[in-house]
């Protein structure tokens, strides 16, 4: 294995670890720097897939969906792999934490997107 593809696995590693030890402390600012040091680097994915669910439960599903909302769409399919796998990891970890944070739509005739319940405690 290439010497810096090992290190960016160690730095994923690292990233989880310290995202699970200081969930909670109020250290978010230092977590999402170091969630972009990691964000989606294909040549280590398992790594990094870990490094962000650390980075789930330390900063909330929220802010892991607002990061994986840019490349769902991706044009190339390698990319759209990898966010969906992480979009699909996000959703079975966090499904109830999700609705808040899913963007708001407007109705259409057939369609109703609204979530009332929800808008009664925001």
């Amino acid at each position: 294995m290439d010497r810096d593809l090992v290190h960016r696995q160690t730095a994923a590693s690292a990233v989880k670890h310290m995202a699970l030890g200081v969930a909670g402390l109020g250290c978010e600012d230092a977590l999402v720097h170091l969630l972009n040091y990691v964000w989606p680097n294909t040549h280590v994915i398992n790594a990094v897939m870990e490094a962000i669910e650390g980075m789930r439960v330390a900063l909330g599903a929220a802010v892991i969906l607002n990061y994986c909302l840019q490349g769902l769409f991706h044009p190339a399919r390698k990319v759209r792999e990898v966010y969906w796998k992480i979009y699909n990891s996000l959703y079975i970890g966090a499904q109830d934490a999700l609705v808040a944070a899913y963007p708001v739509m407007e109705d259409e005739a057939n369609n109703v997107y609204s979530r009332p319940e929800l808008l009664m405690f925001i």
